[in-house]
């Protein structure tokens, strides 16, 4: 744990301003939670102080994401710096907007009863949406082109899974910008494809660090990655699809039942992967071995 605790602290040693970003979601979430412990979440005519809960830790968690990968993204200083102020103003302007409106009682997005600028709130939240969009596809990017690939072939190739599964959950916000809603349907709920598709960011990165720290046959590991990933993007497909149909991906049917094996498949690849990081540690007698180069 000590190794892993030096590996984090490394990890994010250079994105302070991004973990600061972090700490702030995850304070505005605890307010939050306070305050529906307290008072309930509903604030009329149309807040609801759980939704803004759930969103500001949701984004701590995707900057959080972020600032752990743009040190191995092999993008220059300059444009670290570029990217690392933009995620910070937008995430800001987010926190801001999520939070400050659902106390007031207004939907920060859709309301159907605010004022002028009420509305005129909710689009400028849309637009900042694009913002961090178009600042995710640039990180993105830089993923797929051969820098570090050498260096961290199997988590860079786990980080390119995240953002694509990212990409959807995108396309998912998208679609309820254009709806101005988030339900579909009778049951359809896009906020849980959203949702699913960010978490990539988080158990994909770590599929992929777990295999390339077992120190496996090459061809193994790679085998293991695809199927743990594929198992992930696959089960989003299938949620995907389970929503735009309007029914609800928390149903016993088929869609669902598949998207729940899919799952199974990469965890199953995360236990294995695991499995094989202790062997590794307890064949070279509980040394360490930690790649803390990042």
């Amino acid at each position: 744990m000590k190794i892993v605790s030096k590996f984090i602290n490394k990890l994010f040693s250079e994105e302070w301003l991004l973990v600061m970003m972090g700490m702030i979601g995850f304070l505005l979430a605890a307010i939050c939670a306070i305050y529906v412990a307290v008072y309930g979440g509903e604030i009329l005519p149309e807040g609801n102080v759980e939704s803004a809960f759930s969103f500001n830790a949701a984004i701590a968690i995707f900057i959080l994401s972020i600032a752990a990968f743009l040190p191995i993204s092999g993008l220059s200083d300059r444009s670290r710096k570029r990217i690392r102020w933009g995620f910070a103003a937008t995430i800001l302007i987010f926190y801001g907007i999520e939070t400050i409106q659902h106390f007031r009682g207004i939907n920060p997005r859709f309301t159907q009863v605010g004022t002028i600028t009420d509305i005129v709130v909710g689009i400028f939240f849309g637009l900042i949406s694009l913002v961090l969009i178009a600042l995710t596809v640039f990180v993105a990017l830089s993923f797929f082109q051969k820098r570090n690939v050498i260096k961290h072939p199997f988590l860079i190739l786990s980080i390119r899974y995240a953002f694509l599964s990212t990409m959807i959950s995108f396309a998912a916000g998208i679609f309820m910008s254009v709806l101005q809603s988030r339900y579909t349907g009778q049951a359809g709920n896009f906020i849980v494809l959203h949702g699913l598709g960010f978490h990539a960011l988080q158990t994909l990165p770590v599929l992929g660090w777990l295999i390339e720290q077992a120190e496996s046959n090459e061809k193994r590991a790679r085998a293991l990655l695809h199927i743990g990933s594929v198992s992930w993007l696959i089960s989003i497909v299938f949620i995907g699809i389970q929503t735009i149909l309007g029914r609800t991906a928390f149903e016993i049917s088929l869609l669902p039942i598949l998207a729940v094996i899919a799952l199974l498949g990469w965890f199953a690849a995360l236990i294995v992967s695991y499995l094989h990081v202790r062997k590794c540690i307890f064949s070279k007698g509980n040394q360490a071995v930690i790649n803390l180069d990042v």
